[in-house]
């Protein structure tokens, strides 16, 4: 199974967890999450990020995977709160393609620039 497919497959199921798609929060985690709205997504996304850096710093492989799946399957349901795929994110990867890293942030700052001068 390849890891576009498992991405999917998973967002899928976060997805049919949304309050407006019958997910209850009494016996989903992930509808929980949503009943509680962005901000409590996004501290848990910025609690994950801190137990990978943490793993991280430790030097243990195996807990770095576990934390950074945790962190990855938070950032999708934040995908998925505002109705994104990870195919929008694999998407904005390819498009980098080719790109060195300081081209394509100093390409974001201008277009940064340019949307606020509007």
């Amino acid at each position: 199974m390849s890891s576009d497919n498992s991405l999917e497959q998973l967002a899928d199921v976060i997805e049919s967890r949304k309050l407006a798609n019958g997910g209850d929060p009494e016996k989903s985690y992930i509808s929980r999450l949503f009943s509680k709205g962005n901000d409590a997504i996004l501290k848990k996304i910025g609690e994950e990020a801190t137990e990978v850096v943490m793993a991280a710093k430790d030097g243990d492989a195996r807990k770095l995977t576990n934390e950074v799946a945790d962190l990855w399957f938070h950032c999708m349901i934040a995908l998925s709160a505002f109705d994104l795929r990870p195919a929008d994110v694999i998407a904005e990867l390819r498009r980098r393609e080719g790109l060195s890293g300081l081209e394509e942030f100093a390409l974001r700052k201008a277009q940064q620039r340019d949307k606020d001068g509007e």
